[in-house]
């Protein structure tokens, strides 16, 4: 019976599997590894198919590692690492990046999926803030992730040496959509926390671009994905402080759950950009469903994207003082 519900649900919400490789001797990073959400289950598959993953979450990290042992075979268990980090956080992002290193841990596939979405109920009249100033959907989603990024790219440089492939996997959103280029230049709408997320994932494209367009010839290639409607605990968060809707919410959550896709389904096209044969992929490109898929115009400007990546190191080298 479960089998034949995991089967109609599929249908439903348009469900693919991407195809299974033996991972052995590949090093995966994949970020927002929480209980429930899509990098959890990407990572339960990666170890299932003997990569070496390090899994991150905010913190306590040594929960999601139990948490994972259990649902892995006692021979998977080394090949796993778990670390703290923080996404809004430049202080967490470089203790992350040291202690990576310091675990003499290679690394050829950064699987940057770690984000959020709050305040799904539009109640925010103006930005929240992280501790260091930034409108926080885009200090998480973009900025910390860029700062990820651009930390690792000497491990993923070194890897390209040996094997010609490495790789960096941006989870995004068909909310990207939401996001304007004159935005990032000279902010004009009202605050609206959708607008936000929809800008702080446009950013996530234009770096996906920007990683290709300086780093494929160093055997770097890049992909950003949508990866569809998913029913994991990014809503719960959004809905924090609701009251009765978080509580229609979770009553209807059966329902939601038949139309949606699971975890592990809506992880697959991540998978897939990770994992597939290098010349079956398009670097830089949009993917959704497993196929390379039309993004918004406005993430086709290369300008905006080089300027984009230009802030990126200058606010690095700035916090660095």
């Amino acid at each position: 019976m479960t089998g034949m519900f995991g089967k109609i649900q599929g249908f439903v919400s348009g469900a693919k599997m991407a195809e299974t490789f033996k991972l052995q001797g590949r090093h995966f990073i994949v970020t927002g590894c929480a209980e429930g959400s899509l990098g959890y289950a990407t990572a339960l598959q990666l170890l299932e198919q003997g990569a070496v993953v390090s899994v991150t979450v905010r913190k306590n990290s040594a929960v999601i590692a139990d948490a994972l042992r259990q649902q892995l075979a006692a021979s998977y268990h080394p090949h796993m690492h778990a670390f703290d980090l923080d996404l809004a956080s430049y202080d967490s992002v470089e203790a992350f990046v040291q202690a990576y290193k310091t675990a003499g841990l290679a690394l050829d596939v950064l699987i940057n999926n770690a984000g959020i979405h709050l305040d799904l109920m539009s109640r925010w009249t103006s930005p929240t803030l992280s501790g260091d100033g930034f409108e926080i959907q885009w200090r998480v989603n973009y900025l910390g992730s860029a700062h990820l990024t651009y930390r690792l790219l000497p491990l993923l440089q070194a890897s390209a040496a040996t094997s010609g492939d490495s790789r960096i996997v941006n989870v995004v959103s068909q909310l990207h959509s939401r996001g304007l280029n004159s935005e990032f230049i000279q902010p004009r709408r009202p605050y609206n926390s959708w607008n936000a997320y929809g800008q702080s994932k446009l950013a996530l494209v234009h770096l996906t671009r920007s990683i290709d367009r300086h780093f494929a010839r160093d055997g770097i290639t890049s992909y950003c994905l949508h990866p569809g409607a998913v029913y994991t605990n990014v809503a719960d968060k959004g809905l924090a402080g609701t009251g009765s809707i978080a509580a229609v919410r979770n009553a209807l959550a059966p329902i939601e759950r038949f139309f949606m896709k699971t975890p592990k389904q809506g992880a697959q096209t991540q998978i897939h950009c990770a994992t597939a044969a290098k010349d079956e992929l398009v670097s830089g490109a949009y993917y959704r469903n497993m196929q390379v898929a039309v993004a918004s115009a406005e993430a086709n400007d290369s300008d905006v994207a080089e300027r984009l990546w230009l802030d990126l190191q200058s606010w690095i080298s700035q916090s660095e003082r």
